[in-house]
C-alpha cells in the first residue's frame, strides 16, 4: 500500500485495490494503519470539496505531507551544492557555493557538515526529520561509500570519509561518484537526455572526464565503484589526458595561436590573455561562425570523438550525452564529433548530444537517489516505528 501511494497522489480504497490486487477489506485496514501513523493523510471527502453532488462520498487519501525531507549533496573539486527537497517532488532550499580546491579534507568535510546544517535552518527543518542523504563526488566510491587511495590523494580530498562523517544524520546515508548520479538525472529527470533508453553513458566533460556508465537498464559500478572512471584517457592517443573539455579548448586555443593559425589580437587570441580561457566565452564565437573559435572547435570535437569510441567501444551504448555546466554551449564541438565519430569505432556509432539539464545534474541525480532511498527503506522504516510505539 505503501508503494502505491508513493506515487498515486490523492486516492480512494477502490483506487488502491485496483492497483494493488489486494481485496477490499485489507486495502482499507493497511490505508487506516498507515493513516494512524501520519504516514498517510486523509483528505476532506468529495461532497466536502464541493466536487460530489449525491450518493456516500468515497474517502480519500495522500502520502502525508510531513515525512521528512531529503537532502542531495554535488560535492564537486570546486564546488558544493546542497539541496533540501521533500520526499516526492519539491525543492525547499538549493545553494551552490564555491570551493578552494586546496582545502585539506578536513576543512571540506567540515565545510559540507556546516552548509548542511545551515540548508536545514533555511527549510525550517532538523536533522530529525532527514530520511536520506546522497552525496555526489568527484571519486570512484564503493558501495560502503569509501573511495580508494589516489596516487596525488585527490579522491581522498573530494570524499573525505563522508559515509563516517555523515552516518548518524540519517536512516540512510549514501555517497556515490558524481557521473553516475548524472546518469541517474539524465534517465529519470523528465528534460534528461536518456528517458526511456537502457543503454546510454552520462560524459561529465568540463573538468575532468567522467562516465556514469548504463547497460541492460542497469547502473554500472564495479568493485571499487570505477566503472566510466577517465584515467583511462591518460592512454590514449589523441586525448592524453583526463582533464576534460575546458582545459582541451584551452590548450587548442593556445597550440593554434603558437603555430601561427590564430591572431592573438584576434576575438579568440585575446581570450587567451586571461590565466584561463573562457570556455564558454569560446564556444559563443563558434556558436556565432568564427573560424577561428569554429577551427578550435573542431580540434576539440576531435578529441571528443576519440573519448566517445572509447565508450562506444568499452559499453556499446545507444547514447552518450554531455553533461554538466559545458554542456550549456558544447553543440559547435559535438557538431565536428559526430563527424569524426562513426570512425573510431566498429560498432554503430551511438548518439551524441548535450545535456539539458546544466550545471545541477549532479544535484538532480543525488535528490533522485535521496528520494529512491526513503521511499524504498527510510519510509518504511519510519511507518514501522511508528506502529511499535503506538
Amino acid at each position: 500500500m505503501l508503494d502505491f501511494a508513493w506515487s498515486a497522489g490523492t486516492f480512494t480504497a477502490t483506487d488502491a485495490m485496483a492497483a494493488t490486487s489486494l481485496t477490499r477489506s485489507t486495502a482499507i485496514d493497511a490505508i487506516d494503519t498507515l493513516a494512524s501513523v501520519d504516514i498517510l493523510h486523509e483528505l476532506p471527502n468529495a461532497r466536502e470539496a464541493g466536487s460530489y453532488r449525491s450518493g456516500r462520498p468515497a474517502r480519500r487519501f495522500a502520502l502525508s505531507s510531513g515525512l521528512g525531507v531529503v537532502i542531495g549533496v554535488d560535492a564537486g573539486d570546486t564546488h558544493l551544492a546542497v539541496t533540501i527537497a521533500d520526499p516526492l517532488d519539491r525543492t525547499l532550499v538549493h545553494h551552490r557555493t564555491d570551493l578552494d580546491p586546496q582545502h585539506s579534507p578536513a576543512e571540506r568535510r567540515a565545510t559540507l557538515l556546516d552548509q548542511l546544517g545551515r540548508a536545514l535552518e533555511e527549510a525550517g527543518s532538523s536533522r530529525d526529520a532527514i530520511l536520506a542523504i546522497c552525496v555526489g563526488v568527484a571519486a570512484p566510491v564503493d558501495r560502503a561509500g569509501v573511495s580508494p587511495p589516489h596516487p596525488d590523494g585527490f579522491w581522498e580530498r573530494t570524499n573525505p570519509q563522508l559515509a563516517e562523517a555523515l552516518g548518524d544524520w540519517a536512516p540512510v546515508v549514501e555517497v556515490k561518484n558524481d557521473a553516475l548520479l548524472a546518469a541517474v538525472a539524465e534517465g529519470s529527470d523528465p528534460r534528461g537526455g536518456a528517458i526511456g533508453c537502457r543503454d546510454y553513458v552520462a560524459l561529465l566533460a568540463g573538468e575532468r572526464f567522467g562516465g556514469g556508465v548504463v547497460v541492460d537498464g542497469q547502473l554500472l559500478h564495479g568493485a571499487h565503484g570505477g566503472v566510466g572512471e577517465g584515467v583511462v584517457f591518460d592512454h590514449i592517443i589523441g586525448v592524453g589526458s583526463a582533464f576534460g573539455l575546458g582545459y582541451a579548448l584551452q590548450d587548442r586555443v593556445r597550440d593554434a595561436i603558437a603555430a601561427g593559425e590564430i591572431a592573438q589580437g584576434g576575438a579568440v587570441g585575446r581570450l587567451a590573455d586571461a590565466e584561463r580561457v573562457d570556455p564558454e566565452a569560446l564556444l559563443a564565437l563558434a556558436a556565432s561562425a568564427d573560424p577561428e573559435a569554429l577551427l578550435v572547435a573542431s580540434r576539440v570535437g576531435e578529441t571528443l570523438a576519440r573519448v566517445v569510441g572509447v565508450l562506444g567501444s568499452m559499453y556499446d551504448p545507444a547514447k552518450v550525452i554531455v553533461c554538466g555546466a559545458v554542456a550549456e554551449s558544447i553543440e559547435p564541438v559535438l557538431a565536428a564529433a559526430r563527424g569524426i565519430l562513426p570512425a573510431q569505432l566498429h560498432l554503430p556509432a551511438p548518439e551524441l548530444l548535450a545535456s539539458a539539464l546544466g550545471a545541477e545534474v549532479v544535484s538532480l541525480g543525488a535528490v533522485a537517489t535521496a528520494r529512491r532511498a526513503a521511499h524504498e527503506h527510510a519510509v518504511p522504516l519510519l511507518a514501522e516505528r511508528r506502529l511499535a510505539g503506538r
